[in-house]
């Protein structure tokens, strides 16, 4: 029988339900008491996928009293401190989730919040067994807490009152875990775990529940998963969790080895956006005692070889462009070298499905990307309906200019816009957002939560802007003249000077040749130093034509026309025009009708 590795445990549950507060009783345990992890992370909620090793010994001395004298099989717990539900999906091992059980935190008071559900989908979807921290108990009215009790002598020593609304939260919770598959029960009531899921109330802040928690946790770990914890031996693989610049080292990566054994001088591949990366270990760390690997500070030991399951840090080189998320392989021998290859450079492609119009979202990781993705997909209206956001670009990294320039482009305006989780702006791309001439939206945030609500609100600002706008404004043909000698930029957007031979011209206005074939959009109209949102005929100033190319279809001295709606050529015949407007608004219509006989009618 080959050695036994310690359980990987995913921590999962709605936004302040308490999963890190938690970890961080847990991480306190030991000898070495780490300060909280939570009150450095953006709002309080973990954003970043953290690991937390506790050994056996401290489990075995937490846990005695409730475990009669019997200890456990296991070398420890590995906790996955998750940024959120989504996040937990896109670690991998093997095709499977890479947690062997999970724990989903869920607050007393609140209940099953949409995050809840959507935990509970992907542990159902994943195959992934999980226990209930049934978490904030000492919130009930008149509850006696005691801090570091056991759940199971704290409950005896509640009133009956106190009881009697515990148990009115616990069947409120039963009947909504029913409603979507799931049989739950109080852990010391439970007869047969395989057909009841466990629930264990307890408290983070003050310790009461923890090491019923964790009991059960390892308890059942070790008895139904005991099959694919001896599976440790083979090729290694780790799961990556991000890429850091680390004094005296350069660059290293922060993984969870999930198989085999890695050691220093082993060669590995990697997936980066160009394509598998083949590189060799030149160092290897693990974080002291029981420090979490973002926050372990200097209290890093050196090691030559660990085996799995482990959170470690590994230095090498060429590592400037690793996705996290992705998983890093071992090659033990030439024979498996092209085999290891095939399986990297199938996670090198971003596996978003892309749109043909639409938004374009960023992330720092892989994992951040398409958990954001996924969301977007999910999103509803306020009557329940699917909004149906498409996206036409997902990339990892900080937004660029190029991206600006990107979005700019879309006709749509509810489509310029850039999306991002936990990424950010070159400083380039910052000064053009910043300009009074961009079109484009940045909204981003280290909360995926927040992206969403902030995208939320400003769909139904921009909807009501334009709702307004059509009210107020009915857009008048136009016909203007490109200067000779004013051209100032030719591409990107082109930038002319023009003059205005009737009607008028608006910011955001098609512009056509004569022959019907589109030119490309204006993108702003200036009259030296002053911003305009209109000119008139008889006017001469710059306008910037975003699409078109000064000396590729269009050139100085061409006569180019305003272009309508239909439905605004409708309105305007109910409209006083002048005669140089009704010309040009019958030169339009004659247009349009050679493709479409009703146009305007």
């Amino acid at each position: 029988m080959s050695s036994r590795r310690q359980p990987i445990v995913a921590v999962l549950g709605h936004v302040d339900h308490g999963k890190t507060s938690i970890l961080d009783h847990i991480r306190s345990l030991g000898r070495e008491r780490q300060s909280s992890v939570m009150d450095r992370e953006a709002g309080g909620i973990t954003q970043h996928i953290g690991a937390t090793e506790v050994p056996a010994d401290i489990l075995n001395e937490m846990c005695a009293p409730l475990m009669g004298g019997k200890e456990f099989n296991s070398p420890g717990l590995l906790f996955i401190d998750t940024p959120g539900h989504h996040s937990f999906s896109t670690l991998r091992a093997r095709g499977g989730s890479l947690a062997d059980i999970a724990i989903l935190v869920i607050d007393i008071m609140d209940g099953c919040k949409p995050q809840t559900l959507e935990s509970m989908r992907i542990l159902r979807q994943a195959k992934t067994p999980f226990v209930i921290a049934c978490n904030k108990v000492d919130r009930l009215y008149g509850w006696q807490s005691e801090p570091g009790r056991a759940m199971a002598v704290s409950m005896r020593k509640q009133t009956d009152d106190v009881m009697a609304l515990f148990d009115q939260r616990y069947w409120q919770m039963v009947g909504e875990f029913s409603g979507h598959g799931f049989n739950i029960e109080r852990y010391d009531q439970i007869t047969d775990f395989t057909q009841n899921i466990a629930l264990v109330p307890c408290s983070a802040r003050e310790g009461e529940g923890i090491q019923d928690l964790l009991a059960v946790t390892i308890g059942l770990a070790e008895r139904y998963l005991a099959e694919q914890l001896e599976d440790v031996e083979g090729t290694a693989e780790a799961t990556v969790l991000e890429m850091k610049e680390e004094r005296g080292l350069g660059k290293t990566l922060d993984v969870i080895l999930h198989r085999g054994t890695l050691s220093k001088g082993d060669e590995f591949a990697i997936a980066t956006p160009e394509g598998p990366q083949v590189t060799r270990v030149k160092g290897m760390f693990s974080p002291r005692g029981m420090s979490e690997m973002r926050d372990a500070g200097d209290r890093w030991d050196s090691v030559e070889s660990v085996t799995a399951a482990a959170g470690l840090k590994i230095s090498a080189p060429e590592l400037d462009s690793v996705l996290a998320g992705t998983t890093l392989r071992a090659i033990s021998d030439e024979g498996s070298r092209e085999a290891i290859l095939a399986l990297t450079a199938e996670e090198c492609e971003i596996s978003i499905e892309l749109d043909e119009e639409g938004i374009a979202i960023k992330s720092d990781t892989l994992g951040g990307l398409e958990a954001l993705a996924f969301e977007l997909r999910q999103m509803e209206d306020s009557d329940g309906k699917p909004l149906g956001i498409q996206i036409r670009a997902a990339n990892i990294g900080p937004i660029s200019r190029r991206d600006i320039r990107s979005a700019e482009t879309s006709s749509d305006p509810f489509e310029r816009v850039i999306l991002t989780f936990s990424s950010t702006v070159l400083a380039e791309a910052q000064a053009e957002l910043d300009s009074d001439d961009c079109e484009v939206t940045h909204i981003g945030s280290n909360i995926i939560y927040h992206v969403l609500e902030e995208y939320q609100k400003w769909i139904e600002t921009t909807k009501q802007e334009l709702s307004e706008a059509e009210r107020e404004v009915v857009v008048h043909p136009g016909r203007i003249l490109l200067l000779a000698d004013h051209v100032f930029r030719r591409s990107g957007p082109a930038v002319v000077g023009v003059r205005v031979l009737g009607g008028r011209i608006m910011v955001g206005q098609r512009l056509l040749q004569p022959d019907g074939t589109r030119v490309g959009r204006v993108k702003s109209i200036r009259d030296g130093d002053h911003k305009l949102s209109e000119a008139k005929q008889g006017d001469e100033l710059a306008i910037a034509i975003e699409g078109a190319i000064i000396g590729r279809g269009v050139d100085e001295e061409d006569v180019l026309l305003v272009d309508i709606p239909a439905s605004h050529a409708r309105k305007l015949k109910k409209v006083d025009l002048t005669s140089a407007e009704q010309e040009i608004l019958e030169e339009l219509i004659a247009i349009h009708r050679k493709d479409d006989h009703f146009w305007g009618r």
